[in-house]
């Protein structure tokens, strides 16, 4: 319980001492967008750091090599726990936004930083809007931006390795050409949601698996990307058990 109250006060201490900082990167935006932005990232990271210190955690990161620093790419993950985004997030080599629920948008300073780093929030009930937000991701992408998503399009709290994956937001990969890093992540969930709010020292661990290059594929498969994405991770997952 003491590790939670911790890992909350210094979440609300870095967004509220941080706000000044949002003004100052609003005016280096205006001379030099990529420093701001790398400034931010690099904040962002640190605070993701610090706490998955506080949270004591061991975490094990296979696969790092697979990871693509001189183009942008399309991370595609399982998802068990809100310690999915800190962890991964933290170790992203370059700009990355991520497609979150819409009720984030909501959070007073959160949302933010996330606009501020690019991440996209998706209307799950109105499929026009879902739309315009995966052409959003589409045209970051083109623009140099990574992208991760989700694609159980929730976290999964179910005795099952992973819920299917939707098919949508693969669009992004299909329609740019940006390879594919698929992510395994294991006994996240122990870390806080399987027995909230006490947070638990926990191993953890992240693979990334092989970069995919959709149009290398053969085209049945193409037409399965999602299945096929989420079979790799789940190979993945089954490797990572006895660990």
């Amino acid at each position: 319980m003491i590790r939670f109250i911790f890992a909350i006060l210094f979440a609300a201490l870095f967004l509220i001492l941080g706000i000044p900082v949002l003004g100052v990167e609003w005016i280096l935006r205006k001379f030099n967008r990529q420093a701001a932005d790398i400034s931010s990232l690099r904040m962002v990271q640190w605070a993701f750091k610090v706490i998955l210190k506080i949270c004591g955690g061991k975490i094990t990161v296979i696969g790092e090599e697979h990871v693509l620093k001189d183009q942008p790419v399309l991370y595609v993950g399982n998802h068990r726990s809100y310690f999915d985004i800190i962890l991964t997030y933290a170790r992203c080599p370059g700009l990355t936004g991520y497609i979150s629920k819409d009720n984030l948008a909501k959070v007073p300073l959160l949302s933010i930083w996330m606009k501020r780093l690019y991440c996209l929030f998706l209307d799950r009930q109105d499929m026009k809007k879902g739309l315009k937000t995966i052409l959003t991701a589409i045209e970051q992408v083109k623009s140099g931006i990574s992208m991760c998503v989700f694609p159980e399009g929730t976290r999964n709290r179910t005795q099952e390795a992973m819920l299917p994956f939707r098919a949508g937001a693969l669009k992004i990969s299909e329609k740019t050409g940006c390879p594919i890093i698929p992510m395994a992540i294991s006994n996240s969930a122990e870390i806080l949601e399987n027995h909230f709010p006490k947070i638990k020292k926990t191993h953890v661990i992240l693979q990334y698996g092989e970069p995919i290059f959709p149009k290398e594929l053969p085209r049945e498969t193409q037409k399965h990307l999602s299945d096929y994405v989420q079979e790799r991770i789940r190979q993945m997952l089954l490797e990572n058990e006895a660990l």
